[in-house]
């Protein structure tokens, strides 16, 4: 059950209106809010839709930052820029009621769908390189669909709130959860990779999404922000995987659920040469205990093997979920 906020809990200082309303009473900027309300967009993009230059833009953009209703994050030399979750709500109501239909908002939708298709095709372009070495390395294991269907059982129908993917690659994860989250991350190292999910996500519906380049061993969140954190297929990349899972713990908020998605261990030396991985697999209790050391609780393991007939030239896949330890015993309920 829903409880509507009281007039004191939505109800914003005076001169704090006066800003915010000030920052939006302006053609650019408000058509800024516009362009930001589906989905974050670099100066690049705002340069290329509304026709001005990048200091002129970058301008806007700093005051709408000031006035607490954009935020800023760096994407390798890049930056990009999104609606504040949280912000006065003063604005929301305005930015909804506009007429998308007509000038200059109509043209400049126009114009972020041809920015959208031109972001796509440089990213396939980027991942058709990639895509022989992955489509060998699916081959080994059973099918994606089969492993995103033991990740929709693992998770249940339990609401998700705030979700992050950490090393999200080209955001399959965020494309399978996504729209079942209030709000979805996605966190990688790669610049590249991040524009190939940004492609993706849009492709989907799913431009909200906040994705952000950042090193898995060292996440710029605070501690239990969010109530799942996903590592799929990452591990075996890392020389400290246990240090990455103690980062990732550290985000689970309070009764909140991890959830590592891996390669149970294998002989398969030429992995190493060539896809890059630096672990050929991992134990489940190696996985288990880095969880435990970490503070979380396993609640459940879940092998997906190949085929019997096969099993000398495939991967098993391994599903761990753990949960905040003072919640495990209402979890282990549930399940």
């Amino acid at each position: 059950m829903s409880i509507a906020a009281s007039p004191a809990e939505l109800s914003v200082p005076f001169a704090h209106a006066l800003g915010v309303l000030r920052a939006a009473a302006e053609e650019t900027r408000l058509r800024i809010l516009a362009l930001l309300a589906e989905g974050e967009l670099s100066v690049s993009d705002l340069t290329d839709i509304l026709g001005q230059s990048q200091p002129r833009i970058s301008r806007h953009l700093k005051l709408l930052v000031e006035a607490g209703l954009v935020e800023r994050h760096r994407e390798g030399a890049w930056a990009f820029f999104r609606l504040v979750d949280g912000r006065a709500g003063l604005v929301d109501p305005l930015i909804v009621g506009l007429d998308a239909r007509s000038p200059p908002l109509s043209e400049d939708r126009a114009r972020r769908e041809a920015v959208r298709a031109q972001r796509a095709e440089a990213a396939q372009t980027f991942f058709a390189r990639l895509a022989p070495k992955w489509d060998h390395l699916r081959s080994l294991h059973v099918p994606e669909a089969t492993v995103e269907a033991a990740v929709l059982d693992a998770l249940g129908n339990r609401p998700i709130r705030n979700l992050i993917d950490l090393g999200t690659g080209t955001g399959r994860m965020l494309g399978l959860l996504a729209g079942r989250a209030t709000r979805a991350t996605g966190l990688d190292s790669s610049h590249a990779m991040l524009s190939v999910a940004r492609a993706n996500l849009e492709r989907a519906g799913l431009s909200r999404v906040d994705l952000r380049q950042g090193d898995i061993h060292a996440p710029p969140f605070g501690r239990g922000t969010f109530d799942l954190v996903l590592v799929h297929q990452v591990l075996h990349y890392l020389d400290d995987p246990a240090r990455a899972l103690r980062e990732a713990a550290r985000l689970v908020a309070p009764g909140g659920r991890l959830l590592v998605v891996d390669f149970a261990p294998h002989s398969l030396e030429f992995l190493r040469e060539t896809q890059a991985h630096r672990r050929l697999g991992f134990a489940p209790e190696q996985v288990t205990g880095w969880l435990n050391d970490a503070g979380l609780a396993t609640v459940t393991t879940r092998d997906l093997a190949p085929p019997a007939a096969e099993a000398d030239h495939q991967l098993t896949v391994t599903l761990w979920l753990g949960t905040d330890a003072a919640d495990a015993g209402l979890e282990l309920a549930v399940a």
